[in-house]
């Protein structure tokens, strides 16, 4: 027979000492400083980026296969192409969790939406390794 302590116990339980433990709450923090993190990054990525970009605006191909070989701008390229797409998904979890209800829509839309994610950013990875090593 159970314990009857136990039991009553069971029973004066708040609702939150009942979820303690469950849920997204584990790993909320994580996300959402990571958020953050590659939000900042983009911030900074982005103004160098499109400053960089108004440089060479008219210049000839050879002039952007040249500025795209160097290995500080490579590097910046791909850290650009790196936060954007982890940022991407970051934010299509939160949506795809808070408003797809069904579990097994849930997973099968995260699963999917992850390796779009993936594929893309390896496609895009590929063409600034190309653009890099062609110059």
């Amino acid at each position: 027979m159970a314990n009857p302590k136990a039991a009553e116990a069971a029973i004066m339980r708040s609702m939150l000492g009942r979820a303690r433990g469950l849920g997204s709450a584990k790993s909320g923090t994580a996300h959402w400083w990571a958020q953050r993190v590659t939000a900042m990054a983009l911030v900074l990525l982005s103004l160098w980026f499109i400053a960089s970009a108004l440089h060479l605006a008219g210049q000839p191909r050879a002039a952007v296969l040249t500025w795209a070989g160097g290995p500080v701008t490579a590097t910046l390229l791909l850290a650009l192409v790196v936060a954007t797409f982890h940022h991407m998904q970051l934010g299509l979890q939160v949506v795809i969790e808070d408003y797809v209800h069904a579990e097994r829509c849930r997973l099968a839309s995260l699963l999917v939406m992850k390796a779009v994610v993936a594929l893309l950013a390896l496609a895009a990875v590929i063409a600034v390794l190309k653009l890099a090593f062609a110059g």
